[in-house]
C-alpha cells in the first residue's frame, strides 16, 4: 500500500500528468509471430508418444522434442498447476516469466509465447490452445494462466507463518521433480527452479493496494493448456498443495487433483518450421576489454 507524506503533496500540474497516454514497453509488432494455423495444421494424425500423472501436491519432470506438442489437462476436480521449463540440454536457460510478462502481458493465452532466459532470450514454446480462454478478465481485474506469482515456496511459508516442517509447497516439489529427474543435488537444482507460468490460476492485482491476490479457478475435468515445443524442452509440473486456489496455496485441507501431461509428436513437421537460435546480440555490453 503506498502511503502519501503531507509534505509531499500534488503538484498543480498532477491532472495533466495522470492524463497522459501510456506507452507500451515493449511493442511486439516487430516479434515474428506464430503461423497458429500450420501448428494447428501439424496436429492432425498426431500421436501421442507419452504421458505423465502428476500427484496431488507433488511435481513430476517430463521432457517434450522441439516440434512436438504437450497439454497440461485438468483430471479429477478443479486444481492448479506451477510450470518450470528448461532447455533440455541446458539448465542454465530456463523460463523468463518477467520477460514473457513485458512482452504478452500479465496472463496468457493462445498464440503467446513462453520465453527463455537472458542471454539466450528465444521463445521456448508457443500455447496453441487454451480452453479457458472464454474468461477474459473479470470484474475483479482478474484472469487465468498468470505470469506474476512467484511460486509457493517454503521459506516465505516460514516468514508468515513460522512453519518449518511443511514440504510441499510448488517450490519444494519442482525441485524434488528436478533432483530425481537428473540425479543433482538436491541444494543444485534448488538454484534451476524459477518463477512459473501459473496454469489455470485466476489472479490480478487489487485496484486499492495494487496487491497481488488470487481466487477459484474457472478451471473443470477435461480443460487443458496446449503447447507446441519450439525447441528441446525439460519441464516439471506442480499440481498446487491450494488446490483450485480459492483460499490459500500452502494447505493440507484443500481439496487437490492430480494433473495430466501428455506428449504429441506430428507426422510432420508444421509447415515452415524454424527451430529458433539463441539471441544475436554478441554479449560485449560495451566493454572493451580483454
Amino acid at each position: 500500500m503506498k502511503l502519501t507524506h503531507p509534505e509531499h503533496a500534488p503538484p498543480a500540474d498532477a491532472a495533466r500528468s495522470r492524463a497522459i497516454k501510456p506507452v507500451i514497453c515493449y511493442p511486439v509488432e516487430t516479434l515474428p509471430r506464430p503461423d497458429l494455423a500450420a501448428l494447428r495444421a501439424a496436429r492432425d494424425g498426431w500421436t501421442k508418444t507419452a504421458e505423465v500423472i502428476v500427484p496431488a501436491r507433488e511435481a513430476k519432470y517430463f521432457e517434450v522434442p522441439a516440434g512436438c506438442f504437450f497439454r497440461i489437462t485438468s483430471t479429477l476436480g478443479p486444481q492448479v498447476g506451477d510450470l518450470n521449463l528448461w532447455a533440455a540440454e541446458d539448465l542454465n536457460e530456463r523460463f523468463f516469466s518477467g520477460k514473457t510478462r513485458a512482452l504478452h502481458g500479465t496472463h496468457l493465452s493462445t498464440g503467446d509465447q513462453l520465453w527463455s532466459s537472458i542471454p539466450y532470450l528465444r521463445p521456448m514454446a508457443t500455447i496453441t490452445e487454451d480452453t479457458l480462454d472464454w474468461y477474459g478478465i473479470d470484474e475483479h481485474g482478474g484472469s487465468v494462466h498468470d505470469v506474476i506469482g512467484t511460486r509457493c515456496d517454503p521459506y516465505t511459508h516460514h516468514m508468515l507463518s513460522g512453519g518449518d516442517n511443511y514440504h510441499h509447497c510448488c517450490h519444494s516439489n519442482l525441485t524434488r521433480a528436478l533432483t530425481e529427474a537428473t540425479g543433482l543435488m538436491k541444494h543444485a537444482c534448488e538454484f534451476h527452479v524459477h518463477d512459473v507460468l501459473n496454469v489455470f490460476m485466476c489472479t490480478g492485482f487489487t485496484r486499492d493496494t495494487g496487491q497481488y491476490f488470487m481466487k477459484a479457478s474457472p478451471v473443470r475435468p477435461g480443460d487443458y493448456l496446449e503447447f507446441f515445443a519450439e525447441i528441446d524442452l525439460g519441464g516439471a509440473l506442480s499440481a498446487c498443495p491450494g488446490g483450485d486456489c480459492s483460499s490459500e496455496h500452502s494447505s493440507d485441507a484443500a481439496a487437490c487433483y492430480p494433473l495430466l501431461v501428455e506428449v504429441f509428436t506430428p507426422k510432420a513437421p508444421p509447415a515452415g518450421r524454424v527451430s529458433p537460435a539463441r539471441n544475436g546480440y554478441d554479449r560485449t555490453h560495451g566493454c572493451d576489454l580483454d
